[in-house]
This record gives C-alpha cells, sequence and structure tokens, in this order.
C-alpha cells in the first residue's frame, strides 16, 4: 500500500476505527461522518505530510489531500474494514433532519460524478465532431456514443440506488432492482395504471433522483423490521421478498409521486426565480461565492437540481455555467498571485494550482492558499461575480453537465455558437478580472517565511548589512507590542499585513515615515500612508472603535497632505476612548508586506517618538 502509513495516522488522529460511520471522497477530500467529532485531534491532522487541511462543519469532518484522493480513500477503506455495509453501526449522536438530509445527498452524489463528468464531457466532443462533419448525427456512430451521454442520466435513478444504499442501510442489489423496475416501460411514464384498483398517477422516473432516495430511505426501516420478525435460518429467502413486496407498492403509491412533485417544485423554484428576479442576479452570486461553498462541503449539492433541470429543460440555466465562471476566477486570481509573488516557492505553488483550477479542480487553490491568505477570495467575488453578471445578462445556457476549460464546447449545443462566445468572453471577463483584483490585492504576509527569514536575517549579520532597508518610527509614545498579541483577529494573524502594536501613553498620533496621507476613513479611527518606496502604512487607532464614528477623535491631516515622519497627524483622548468600554491599542501594518523581503518589528518595549517600531527589508 502506498498510502498505508498515512491512512494508519490519519485512522488514529480521528479517534480510531469505531469512531468512523462513513468516509466517502470527492475530487480532493476525504469526508468523515465521526460518531463524535470532539475525538478527533484536528490540529494535529493540519500538520500532517500530505494534508492540505481540515473543515469540519455540520456536513461532514473532511481532511483535504489533494487530487490523488482516490488512491488514499482505496487504501483508507481497506484499513477501515468498511467494504461491507455499514448498516448495522451504531448511530451515535443524532443528527437534525436538514443534515441528514443533506449528507446523504452529497455523499450520494460525489461517486456518481464520474460517469456525470464523462457524459458532460462526451457531449462537448460529439458537438465539435458533428459541426466539423467528421461524424453526421444521424450516423450510427454518432448514435452509439450519444446513447452513453443519455444513459447515464436517463438511469440517474439507478446510479443514485448504488450509490447511496449502503448510506441507507439497504441491500445494493435490492435498491438497483427497485431502481430499475420503476425505469421499466411497463411503469416509468406510463399513464392509466393502478394498483390494487388504486389508480397511480402518471410519473416519470428516469433523470430523477429524489423518487429513489426517499423510497430507499424508508427501505432501511423496512429491512431492519423485517431482519427482526424473520427467523435466521428463513433470512436469506424470505427478507428480500417481503421487502420488496412491501416498497415497491409504498414506492409506486406514495414515494414515487411526492419525490416527483417534490423535484418539479425544486425546478419550478429555480425557474420562477430566473423569470421574476434573473438568471443575472443567481449567476453573478454564485460565480463570485463558490469557494466559499466549497468550503462548506456543499459543492455537490447543486448537481441533482442541475441533472433534472437538465432533463426538464433541455439546458442548466445557471448553475454549471456559474461554476465553471467562478473555477476560471479562482484560477485567474492564482496567476495574478503568480505574477505578483517574489518567492521562488510561492511561484511554484501558485503555477501549480492555476493550472488545476482552470481544469476545474478548486480545492487545492481554495485550501492551499485562499484560506492562508485570504485575498484570493475577494479577488474571486470581483472576477467571478463580474464574469457572472455578464453571462446571467446575456442569457448562457449550460447543455450539459461539464465544467473547467475542457467543458466550453458543450455549450455549443446543437450549433448554438453564439451561447459558446458568450460563455468564452464570460470566462476572460471573470479570469482577467480577477487576476488583475489579486495583483492589485497583493499577498498578505506568508509566516511561515517570515520565520525562516528571521533566522536567516539573526544568523547572517555580515549579509544583513548589504540589505537597503528603511525604518518606521512610533506612532505613540507608550508601549509597543508583538501583532500577534493584539486582541483583534484580522490584524493579529498577519492576514492584513505584518506590523506592531503600540499601547498609547499619551493623546497625540505621529506619522511613523515620509510619504503621502492616502486615506482617512469618515469615522477617523484609521489613516493610509504611503511612503517613498511605494510602503502602504495603516495606521488603525483603538480597536472597534469605529463604533465611535469619529467621537474623542481630531486627525489634523486628509487626503492628499504631505507628511514627514514624526509629524503629529492626530490627536486622541484616550482616556475617554478607554471610559467607552475600547481597547486603545495603535495598531500599524504595512499592508503589502510581500512586496519585500522581509518586515522586521522590534522587541516588546516603552517607546518614544523617535525610536524605531519596525524595520523594512526592501531589497
Amino acid at each position: 500500500m502506498m498510502y498505508k502509513d498515512f491512512n494508519e495516522q490519519i485512522i488514529e488522529l480521528i479517534g480510531g476505527k469505531d469512531n468512523v460511520k462513513a468516509v466517502v471522497h470527492c475530487m480532493t477530500r476525504l469526508r468523515f461522518t465521526l460518531k463524535d467529532e470532539n475525538k478527533a485531534q484536528t490540529e494535529k491532522i493540519k500538520n500532517m505530510d500530505g494534508v492540505i487541511d481540515v473543515v469540519s462543519n455540520n456536513v461532514a469532518y473532511q481532511i483535504i489531500v489533494g487530487t490523488h484522493v482516490n488512491e488514499v480513500h482505496k487504501e483508507l477503506i481497506e484499513l477501515l474494514g468498511m467494504q461491507r455495509s455499514n448498516e448495522d453501526v451504531p448511530s451515535g449522536k443524532k443528527k437534525n433532519i436538514i443534515k441528514a438530509m443533506l449528507d446523504v445527498v452529497s455523499e450520494s452524489m460525489t461517486p456518481i460524478l464520474e460517469p456525470i463528468i464523462c457524459a458532460g464531457l462526451l457531449a462537448a466532443f460529439l458537438s465539435i465532431i458533428a459541426l466539423t462533419g467528421i461524424i453526421s448525427p444521424e450516423s450510427s456512430t454518432y448514435i452509439i456514443f450519444d446513447a452513453l451521454r443519455n444513459a447515464v442520466f436517463y438511469f440517474l435513478p439507478i446510479f443514485m440506488a448504488m450509490s447511496s444504499a449502503k448510506r441507507l442501510g439497504v441491500s445494493p442489489y435490492l435498491a438497483v432492482a427497485l431502481a430499475a423496475t420503476i425505469l421499466s416501460e411497463s411503469i416509468n411514464g406510463v399513464a392509466g395504471l393502478n394498483l390494487f384498483g388504486i389508480p397511480l398517477p402518471q410519473v416519470t422516473y428516469a433523470n430523477s433522483f429524489i423518487p429513489i432516495l426517499l423510497a430507499l430511505w424508508f427501505m432501511g426501516y423496512v429491512t431492519k423490521y423485517v431482519k427482526k420478525i424473520v427467523p435466521n435460518s428463513l433470512q436469506y429467502f424470505l427478507s428480500p421478498l417481503l421487502i420488496m413486496i412491501i416498497i415497491l407498492p409504498t414506492t409506486l403509491l406514495f414515494f414515487g409521486p411526492l419525490g416527483f412533485y417534490i423535484g418539479e417544485g425544486i425546478i419550478g423554484f429555480f425557474n420562477l426565480l430566473m423569470e421574476y428576479i434573473g438568471s443575472w442576479f443567481v449567476m453573478m452570486l454564485y460565480s463570485a461565492l463558490q469557494p466559499f461553498i466549497i468550503m462548506l462541503g456543499a459543492g455537490n449539492f447543486i448537481m441533482p437540481v442541475v441533472a433534472s433541470l437538465i432533463a426538464t429543460n433541455g439546458y442548466d440555466p445557471a448553475f454549471i455555467s456559474s461554476a465553471t465562471i467562478s473555477d476560471i476566477a479562482v484560477g485567474g486570481a492564482m496567476l495574478g498571485y503568480f505574477l505578483r509573488a517574489r518567492n521562488n516557492k510561492q511561484k511554484q505553488l501558485f503555477g501549480t494550482v492555476t493550472l488545476s483550477a482552470i481544469l476545474g479542480v478548486t480545492e487545492p487553490a481554495i485550501y492551499g492558499v485562499f484560506v492562508k491568505f485570504r485575498r484570493p477570495f475577494i479577488a474571486v467575488i470581483i472576477g467571478g461575480g463580474l464574469g457572472g453578471l455578464f453571462a446571467g445578462l446575456t442569457g448562457v445556457k449550460a447543455y450539459s453537465v461539464a465544467w473547467g476549460l475542457f467543458g466550453l464546447p458543450s455549450y455549443i449545443g446543437q450549433g448554438d455558437f453564439r451561447n459558446f462566445w458568450l460563455m468564452v468572453t464570460a470566462v476572460i471577463i471573470s479570469f482577467v478580472g480577477a487576476a488583475v483584483a489579486a495583483y492589485m490585492l497583493g499577498i498578505p504576509a506568508d509566516e511561515t517565511d517570515t520565520e525562516t527569514k528571521n533566522e536567516q536575517t539573526k544568523s547572517t549579520d555580515t549579509n544583513a548589512l548589504k540589505l537597503r532597508s528603511t525604518t518606521l518610527s512610533s506612532v505613540s509614545e507608550g508601549e509597543l507590542i508583538q501583532l500577534s498579541e493584539v486582541k483583534d483577529q484580522a490584524f493579529s494573524t498577519g492576514a492584513l499585513g505584518k506590523g506592531i502594536g503600540i499601547i498609547p501613553t499619551r493623546d497625540k498620533v505621529y506619522s511613523p515615515i515620509d510619504g503621502e496621507i492616502v486615506i482617512v476613513f469618515p469615522t477617523k479611527h484609521a489613516i493610509g500612508i504611503k511612503g517613498a518606496n511605494g510602503e502602504e502604512i495603516l495606521i488603525h487607532i483603538g480597536i472597534d472603535t469605529v463604533s465611535l464614528e469619529g467621537q474623542f477623535f481630531n486627525i489634523h491631516v486628509e487626503p492628499g497632505d504631505t507628511v514627514k515622519k514624526g509629524q503629529e497627524i492626530g490627536h486622541v483622548d484616550f482616556e475617554q476612548v478607554k471610559a467607552a468600554g475600547f481597547d486603545t491599542t495603535i495598531i500599524v501594518v504595512v499592508t503589502n508586506s510581500g512586496d519585500y523581503l522581509d518586515v522586521i518589528p522590534m522587541q516588546n518595549q516603552t517607546v518614544q517618538i523617535a525610536d524605531e517600531s519596525m524595520n523594512i527589508i526592501l531589497e
């Protein structure tokens, strides 16, 4: 086994085999359903070699390992001994009904993404060869390959039965038998049927997923009941028969129609949303926010809806297009970072995740870069939102389930070149918009690189003397503290740049550098200064003092003013600020820290106006 040691360590750190109820995977993540998440040692798992990140939420306990997750998962399943159904696993703590439903849908969709993606890309390929005249759409060759594409969606209930059976505690073979039965020519979409004299509604089960999931959920309870009442010696013969005799009529009379109407309701809701609010709003919102949806582990929830939309309308008016636009925007943001980065290690990382995102796999970028640096989220909101807005306003449609760069030809459909070029334009807008936004936003401080550089700086004093640097003076008299000690997570984590804090003992605030005032916030609690070497300095006076709306603050400068180091730029009544219940710490950060070799804060000490507070290593 290639990943035996890795998986054994994972099993140990999540609380052992007995703590695992189920485990599936998506393109980059192992998704665990744990009996007790408190037993999982999350921080130790995060620090493992081969683990990108860990996300724990109401949907699942997720360990992000990368695109080789399929191989990791196969060996993990063997080590856990979970090849058989886990229907007998104790339930542990109870989930709420919404969470349980989301778990089942998400974990059932993940295994069948493989044939769905295959069908989507095949549709794109068939569109291209048909339009180029290589193969005629009327030819037997075309019809045979097109049958594969149609079959994946037509037999969706069978795929869902296979993937959800164990999760719902039923026999996979009985589940498939039920799905095949309701898809048979004598039942699927047939009008005028009756059962025991009771008329059955006309229901089309092909291309659906809700009816079979509801039926299998009920089958799980029937299975448990039948196993209790049938003697062990007759289980093999009688249990399957009794289960199917009960479940088939119940499905046709109740769960089938109920699931069908729920599906129709979902489609109707989205159609109304598109009609009255506009697809532009839905596409803009989804394109901008998909990275957050992926982080919540909810990226697959739209797939059944998309399949139903395509089956009903012949196209998806929003979601697959938005997913592609967002994925390309993620790639654009990473290209912007690649162009901005000076560190070779960072360049290698950004270049690698750029390609995978453009091809439709964004988890390495989201968990490897976005979570760490944060600003790329803003870049995707900008780029993805613009691309989604354009696609929505121009009515872009997805004719099949295919996303990423290779999925673009599927937008041609049956010769709809206008739709294709509009989608290409939307993708270009999102890519360029996100790349420019990411480049402009810059790369926040990388604490790991900082530690390495600090060690190198301390151990190579001779080389350090050769570096060109500039110093920042203290913005006030008081106690200098490290940024990590500041009681504001946005600053203490280094997300906004490297810097320091000053606990003031006097009411005056001074400029730490020669430069130009670029911004004074309306509430007067924050000032931005740009230095002669491009240093972008943010002076944030107090914590959460924006709520004071300028009260107790008297700022002497305005945007456009030129200031000198040590010049008084404001007066703040810190005693009144403190009496109002606010922390008076003045936070000073270099917001474009990533543009320089390093930003080194002074040690904790009492400082006067002329004292140094930070040293910026320019080159």
